[in-house]
């Protein structure tokens, strides 16, 4: 990088504010997920989001094979889903075990306690000579689940609230 360094760039990376997700995908009896926050939407006509996913990682054949994936938009009350999937499961574990989560209309995972989420048809795979992959997915399906909850917001690697100066409109 030219006038910078790898690190500098990855801590301007972690100042950018970003939603939590959980990204998970479905393919032959077998379910993944995994939080990520690097979520991008960049079209509204037709509606496309955009997902970085490091590469290696076990959803990445399953979004591969099935050619969809889920975005599960995660509470900024809801620390389960932050722990059960900040690590990306071993292969072959189904994470949503014990989780009351249900099947999308494409068959991808969505998460009852998710303040929202979308089903995507994978429109464009973009493998970059670097550490993630690029996935563009056509939003097929999507709900929101708690109008009132607010989403998961992380800074600086740490959660934040999205609130004006750290006060709740509700409060």
């Amino acid at each position: 990088m030219t006038g910078t360094t790898t690190s500098d760039a990855r801590v301007l990376f972690t100042r950018i504010p970003c939603g939590l997700f959980i990204l998970s995908s479905a393919f032959d009896e077998q379910r993944t997920g995994v939080l990520t926050r690097w979520v991008q939407p960049c079209s509204f006509e037709p509606p496309l989001v955009m997902i970085a996913v490091p590469k290696g990682m076990p959803v990445e054949p399953l979004i591969r094979d099935s050619r969809h994936f889920s975005l599960s938009l995660v509470s900024d009350q809801d620390r389960l889903l932050e722990r059960k999937f900040s690590r990306p499961p071993d292969r072959g574990d189904d994470p949503f075990v014990a989780l009351p989560a249900r099947e999308g209309p494409k068959g991808m995972p969505i998460l009852d306690r998710a303040l929202g989420w979308m089903e995507c048809e994978v429109v464009r795979h973009i493998d970059l000579e670097a550490d993630h992959r690029l996935y563009i997915g056509q939003v097929l399906h999507c709900s929101i689940q708690n109008v009132s909850g607010y989403p998961a917001v992380q800074v600086d690697g740490a959660l934040r609230p999205p609130y004006v100066n750290g006060i709740r409109p509700d409060v």
